[in-house]
Parts: structure tokens; C-alpha cells; sequence
């Protein structure tokens, strides 16, 4: 049988002053963040999305959201390989080596879509916010997350195999966050212990710690394959992220996806 690859893909985070920031619309009266939810559970398998081959990590993810938005809000849709490679390729030559970086394939994702697919909006969440992370799982079925994964998880050949865990001495040595292993991951369930990844084809583990030491950069998406069946409670601030959509030239039809139009 042939070893199976394992690829990386997201180039290091950056940032935009004008990229809307997640807490500014959690408001007071949001209620908590349930205990545990696995909106992943609805999906009968993930697929690998050509990141054995190329280091299209962050296109995988976008295709796994999709996944996972439909089959929790109405009936499983499943980007083909083909889609996933057209979206990829308007970042980057196909290579082992060559990645993408989030915010762009966020930027692209809304404005001309995977597919037929297209998002509604994103905004980043802040650095080492547990509660943020579940609130954009929870309201949204799902956190967009970028790694830099340390060298322990990358410097064997089976990637999927390593715990995704923070060893005892802590993130220092070969536990250090390395910007050569950037990563994109989509959470798409939560229990008090861990975080559930989707990567490499099949669900993973990590802990909250192991988030908290080496995530760079996590996006709540809003989509309307989710938001059409799932409604997020009162204390989420849409008119202002509409007026704020609207500052920046994107006015996404937010209600209309609230009220399950399409």
C-alpha cells in the first residue's frame, strides 16, 4: 500500500487594519457558548481535497465548511477536487510547497466564491479567545483556524498521528510554534477537553492549550448554507456588521439569510 502524504499550506498570517473584528458584535445579552456541540457529526466522511499532493490547506478547509454548513443546515453538499483545485489555483502555482494565505482566500471566497459557493461575511476572532472560538462554532457552525505547528508534529511521516497536545516543557525547542508549519484547519466541534479539526481527511483533536499556544489566526465565516436553517440567537450584532460591511464597500444580504432566503 502506498504511504499516504501529508501536505501544510497556509503562508504566514496577515493582517488588515479594515478586517472586521468578531467581539465587537458578541453583545451582552448573547447568551454563554453551550458546554459541548458537534455540528461535524452530520458528515459521513471528509475529503483528503488534494492536500496529500499540494499544500492547499486553507482551500481544503473552505471545502470542508461547505460540508459541513449543508449537512447541518439541510442536505450534505460536497465541493469536487476539480473545485477545490480552480480556487486554489487563482492563489498559487499547484505545488507540495505552495500555500495560500487565509485573509486572501477569505477576500476571494465572498466575493467570487468556491464553486457556485460564496460566503456572506468573516471577522477575526481575537488571539487565545476560548469563548470567541466557541461562540464562531456554536453561531456559525464552525472557526476557519490558522496553525503554526510546532516541529514535533511535522518531523514525522505520519502528520496525522502525532497528538495534537502541548508537551510538558511547554511550547519552547522543537514545541516552539514554527512559521514553516502553517496550517488551516476548520473546527467544527468543541467539548470542554478539545477542539475537533477537520484535517487530512478525517477528524482531529487538539487541545483548548495546544489552540491557545499555536493558533496565529481564527475567522468566524457567516454563511448563508448554514445561517438558512440555523438562526443565531439574539446578542449577535447584525445590523451592525451590515453597516460595518457597508463602510467597507460588501453589503451581504444578512436577513435574507437570517430568514432562510437564498
Amino acid at each position: 500500500m502506498p504511504q499516504k502524504q501529508f501536505r501544510l499550506g497556509k503562508k504566514p498570517a496577515v493582517f488588515d487594519s479594515r478586517t472586521l473584528r468578531f467581539g465587537a458584535y458578541l453583545g451582552a445579552k448573547l447568551p454563554p457558548p453551550p458546554a459541548s456541540i458537534d455540528w461535524g457529526k452530520n458528515v459521513p466522511s471528509w475529503p483528503m481535497y488534494l492536500n496529500n499532493k499540494f499544500g492547499d490547506c486553507a482551500c481544503a478547509a473552505a471545502g470542508h465548511m461547505i460540508q459541513n454548513w449543508t449537512a447541518s443546515a439541510h442536505k450534505l453538499r460536497s465541493p469536487t477536487d476539480a473545485q477545490i483545485l480552480r480556487f486554489y489555483e487563482h492563489f498559487t502555482t499547484p505545488g507540495p510547497e505552495n500555500g495560500c494565505n487565509l485573509l486572501s482566500v477569505l477576500k476571494y471566497w465572498r466575493s467570487t466564491g468556491l464553486g457556485d459557493d460564496k460566503i456572506t461575511a468573516f471577522a477575526q476572532l481575537e488571539p487565545r479567545n476560548v469563548t470567541e472560538v466557541k461562540d464562531a462554532v456554536s453561531l456559525f457552525g464552525g472557526c476557519y483556524i490558522g496553525v503554526e505547528l510546532p516541529k514535533f508534529a511535522t518531523s514525522t511521516s505520519d502528520l496525522s498521528a502525532v497528538p495534537w497536545v502541548v508537551p510538558a516543557q511547554g511550547p519552547v525547542g522543537d514545541a516552539a510554534p514554527d512559521p514553516n508549519g502553517g496550517h488551516c484547519i476548520p473546527a467544527v466541534a468543541y467539548d470542554s477537553r478539545n477542539l475537533y479539526v477537520v484535517t487530512w481527511g478525517a477528524i482531529k483533536s487538539m487541545s483548548w492549550q495546544f489552540y491557545c499556544d499555536y493558533a496565529d489566526e481564527a475567522y468566524a465565516i457567516m454563511s448563508s448554507d448554514f445561517l438558512s436553517k440555523n438562526k443565531a440567537p439574539n446578542g449577535f450584532d447584525f445590523a451592525q456588521l451590515e453597516r460595518d460591511l457597508a463602510d467597507i464597500g460588501k453589503v451581504p444580504a444578512l436577513r435574507a439569510a437570517m430568514s432562510g432566503k437564498r
